[in-house]
């Protein structure tokens, strides 16, 4: 099965910010970034089915890529930020803050998620998907979803994961 996986477009969120589940908004250049993104996703087409975070910024995009009714998986959000969403990283004031700087692969947010917690959901959603006919699918979603189905799918290891993250609105192919 072919899956292309597709990151929202920039979001209007305060450079320096934490955020993770929170639904934040898109930038002001949405429509120019979607319609690039939208010609992009068009050399894959068809797909059998199309899936979606829940959170707006991968629904919208869905929308405007033209699958207003995407499958919608809380899989596949982003990771759970805890007690840092939404608060600038310079004002975190929690000794696990540089926990997780040394090690964000292992080390879980205050009272949020870690990496394994999503790449175990992540991994449920592709093992849970190749059980459908489908040959073609496509995924809106979010970065760290993107890093995770990339591991998942060995594109690539995941001691160097996050130097592969997939630019907002860009595409992410694997197969499984």
């Amino acid at each position: 099965m072919e899956i292309i996986f597709v990151r929202h477009t920039s979001v209007a969120v305060a450079k320096g910010t934490c955020y993770g589940c929170t639904d934040v908004a898109l930038s002001e250049t949405f429509e120019q970034e979607a319609t690039l993104t939208r010609n992009a996703l068009s050399a894959h087409a068809p797909f059998d089915a199309a899936y979606s975070s829940p959170l707006s910024r991968a629904t919208r995009l869905a929308a405007f890529c033209g699958y207003e009714s995407p499958i919608i998986d809380p899989r596949l959000c982003e990771m759970n930020m805890g007690d840092w969403e939404m608060r600038r990283f310079d004002e975190i004031v929690d000794d696990n803050l540089q926990r997780w700087y040394a090690d964000y692969m292992n080390v879980r947010t205050t009272n949020g998620e870690g990496f394994p917690d999503v790449y175990s959901r992540v991994s449920d959603f592709l093992n849970q998907l190749k059980t459908q006919p489908h040959r073609r699918v496509v995924v809106f979603a979010h970065g760290g979803v993107l890093i995770c189905a990339g591991i998942y799918a060995g594109v690539f290891k995941r001691e160097n994961a996050f130097e592969h993250l997939t630019p907002f609105g860009g595409l992410l192919r694997i197969t499984i």
